[in-house]
This record gives structure tokens, C-alpha cells and sequence, in this order.
């Protein structure tokens, strides 16, 4: 049976994805929104722009849809130009390193805009209620897709703020504790609570499996089992020999040993490409770490050291992996463990995998502009499995593949390790 997002349920989470992206902004200072820290990373106020041109451009837009919607506001058409982030197909766009000289247009507007878009959609998702199942479904799919994608941005738009706010001498706090629900780094505490002192190893059988989503690689993503991006499929075998997975994520005390150890002075322990990127840009520890203390959304905080250890590049997590005699598990080890029951899978912080991001066999992405979401990224990058602590409510999943360049590490991304083990059940 195919995934078919009702309207009912899909005219919810258009308010809640929505306004939740509203939210992220409540407690910021005009000045804030604007706030680019570096290329890799877009303003706030971008965030909200490029989330309502998504939506507008490939659905309020789109040929088929537009006669049902007379009365909606396009936004003016430069703005496209602003706001679109890497689709070719769609047109030219703004640089992207230059997105935080975009003072206009003004907050104001561009919210007035996101109304105008999110009325426009609550009145076509009512009109594709009268449509025959089968023409309204690949509407309602994209709407889906649309509201998955600004989930993207949401994380996306705390990860930017805190890096654009780590560079401020000031050390502002973007979300005191007690800020009405938004406590991103309370989130992360709770979760880090109750870890394990000492790691034990998880067994697995390995063998042929399966892995990826069971709905297959056609289109943007909604399939059998819920909603998917096209990443995520076709499902396919992979053969494993048996290995050994850790329990938990890889703490910050743990991490500390591998720096008093030497661990960034050591060459042995990197990988050439990732040794020159230590001495290039002198890393000496995580991204966010200031002597005993961390720099997070919540501003300086004493860092926790049965908290996993988080904001790491991939050259990072490699090292350290073999620093402590293991490696880090394929995308195929970690999912066939998190299938089974994965303790700290969820939550905390993306893991790096050994994975190159690559398609996986059969995958073929959607025609049209919208088949540029995920596939023409397929190089040169590293997969990361499970989610985050300012990952959305409902966002994550098992068959979830986000990916970076090796060399980022202003995500939220940690490790786990993984090693050849006893051929028993995972």
C-alpha cells in the first residue's frame, strides 16, 4: 500500500512545521537574523525565505496548481533569485557566502510572505480534498516533501546561529534556560543523563542483509512504511561479516584522553587529507570547546564528560577511532544494530559512519528540478546516521542519510565505534 499523506493530517503539520520555524526566531534580535558566520552557513532570515520559495516554486507555482489559487500574493520575482539554494533548473541565484549582506528585504516582509504561502497551501490541500485519490496524491506527497525539507532548515538554522554566535566575544545566549519550550541544550542534557560509564560491545551476526527503505527510489519520497527522501531507497542486500558495535556514543572524557594523549599532534592517527586540515586550520579540540567548558545555544556551559562528545569533522571521528583500536561502522552496520535496538540512536548527535555518500544500487532521483534534493551531492561526502538533539520531533529515522564533507564539524556530529567481532545476533 502506497504512503498517501491525508489532507486532514497534512493541514496539521502545515501549522505546526510552519510555526515552529517562527519559534526558532522569537527570542532573536533583528540584528541576529542576518547573522552569517561563515560561507558554509545562511542567516536565519534566509532560512525563512528559501523554506516559503520551496514551497511556493514547485507547488503554488506549478502550472497545474496555480488556476486553483487566483488570489495568492506571489512574492516579487527577484526574490527567487535570493531565495533559491542550489536547483539549476529553477534559475541563477544569489552566492551563497553572500547571504548575510542581505539586509532586504526586511524581516517584516518576508514573514508577511510565509503567511501569504501558508494560507495559499491550506487552500489547496482543502481543494485536492475533491480531487480523485490518484491526481491529488502526488500534490499532497510534494506538500509532504516541502514540510520535511523546512524540518531540514530548522536544524539547519540553530546549527548556523551557533556557529555565527560562537564568533562573537560577547558569547550571547541564543536560548536561555526557561525560554518558554525552546532549550535545544536541554535536550541534549537529557538525553546525555544516565549514560553508561563503561562501553560494552553489541555482537552481530552480519551475513546478507537488508537495508534501505522498502518504498523503493521513485519520486521525491512518501512510500510504503511513511515517508522517505529518495536517498533513502531502493532497498537493497549487502553482505556484513560479523562485527561489533558500541553501546553508546563516544563521550567527552573519552575524548578528552585521546587529546592528552596527543591525538591532534599525532600523524600516525590521520588520514593525510584530514592531518592537513588539523595543521591548516590548527585544531586543537572540538569545535565548541573552551577549556573545561563548551560554547552552546545556551552560551557557556561546563562541559559534561559522561555527554557525548559532539561537533567533530569526520578526519576527527576517524582519528580517534583508531586511536581506541576500532573504526566507525558502515551505513549498513549501523542500520542493521539500530534495527535490533540501538542504545543513544536517537536524540543526541548525528554519527558519523565509515560510508561514503554514494547511491545506493538501482537509485535513480525524480525528474525535474526536484531530482536535484539529494543526488547531485553524491561525491565526496560522508554519510552520518540517526539524528540530533536539534533535530525535530518526528524528523528521524532509521533509514535517514545525512551527509557532509568530511572536513565539517559545526553540526551537531559525533561517533560511534564499531570493530570485528563474534559471529552471534545482533
Amino acid at each position: 500500500m502506497a504512503f498517501s499523506p491525508t489532507a486532514s493530517a497534512l493541514l496539521q503539520r502545515l501549522g505546526e512545521v510552519r510555526s515552529q520555524s517562527e519559534r526558532l526566531i522569537a527570542g532573536l534580535e533583528p540584528e541576529d537574523l542576518c547573522l552569517q558566520g561563515m560561507a558554509d552557513a545562511s542567516p536565519p532570515k534566509w532560512h525563512l525565505g528559501h523554506t516559503s520559495w520551496f514551497l511556493e516554486e514547485f507547488l503554488l507555482k506549478a502550472p497545474q496548481l496555480a488556476p486553483l489559487l487566483p488570489g495568492h500574493e506571489p512574492s516579487d520575482s527577484l526574490w527567487g533569485y535570493l531565495f533559491n539554494s542550489y536547483y539549476d533548473a529553477v534559475g541563477a541565484r544569489h552566492p551563497r557566502p553572500q547571504r548575510g549582506l542581505l539586509t532586504r528585504p526586511p524581516l517584516a516582509a518576508v514573514l508577511a510572505w510565509r503567511q501569504r504561502v501558508t494560507d495559499s497551501l491550506e487552500q489547496l490541500i482543502e481543494q485536492l480534498q475533491g480531487w480523485d485519490l490518484a491526481a491529488a496524491q502526488p500534490w499532497l506527497e510534494l506538500v509532504e516533501l516541502g514540510l520535511q525539507h523546512e524540518q531540514q532548515h530548522q536544524e539547519l538554522l540553530l546549527m548556523d546561529l551557533l556557529d555565527g554566535f560562537s564568533r562573537n566575544p560577547l558569547e550571547p545566549v541564543a536560548y536561555p534556560p526557561g525560554a518558554g519550550g525552546m532549550e535545544p541544550e536541554a535536550v541534549y542534557e537529557r538525553g546525555a543523563a544516565g549514560a553508561q560509564p563503561n562501553l560494552s560491545w553489541i555482537p552481530c551476526t552480519g551475513g546478507l542483509v537488508e537495508i534501505g527503505h522498502p518504498g523503493g527510489s521513485g519520486g521525491p519520497g512518501p512510500s510504503p512504511g511513511g515517508f522517505h527522501f529518495d536517498n533513502e531507497g531502493p532497498r537493497h542486500r549487502v553482505w556484513l561479516d560479523p562485527f561489533a558495535i558500541a553501546d553508546r556514543l563516544v563521550s567527552n572524557a573519552e575524548f578528552e584522553a585521546f587529546i592528552a594523549d596527543g591525538g591532534y599532534r599525532r600523524p600516525e592517527l590521520w588520514l593525510s587529507e584530514g592531518w592537513a586540515v588539523v595543521q591548516q586550520r590548527g585544531w586543537q579540540a572540538p569545535r565548541y570547546w573552551r577549556g573545561a567548558w563548551e560554547f552552546t545555544l545556551a552560551g557557556r556551559r561546563p562541559r559534561q564528560p559522561q555527554a557525548p562528545v559532539r561537533h567533530l569533522s569526520w578526519f576527527e571521528a576517524d582519528a580517534y577511532a583508531r586511536w581506541a583500536g576500532a573504526r566507525l561502522p558502515s551505513e549498513a552496520e549501523w542500520e542493521v544494530a539500530a534495527a535490533a535496538g540501538l542504545p543513544q540512536a536517537y536524540g543526541l548527535v548525528w554519527q558519523w559512519t565509515g560510508s561514503p555518500y554514494r547511491p545506493y544500487p538501482g537509485f535513480q532521483p525524480a525528474a525535474g528540478a526536484v531530482g536535484e534534493y539529494n543526488g547531485k551531492f553524491m561525491s565526496s561526502q560522508v554519510v552520518l546516521r540517526g539524528s540530533c538533539f536539534l533535530t525535530p520531533p518526528g524528523h528521524a529515522r532509521l533509514t535517514y542519510r545525512n551527509f557532509y564533507p568530511p572536513a565539517s564539524r559545526w553540526m551537531a556530529s559525533g561517533l560511534r565505534l564499531a570493530r570485528g567481532g563474534a559471529a552471534q545476533p545482533c
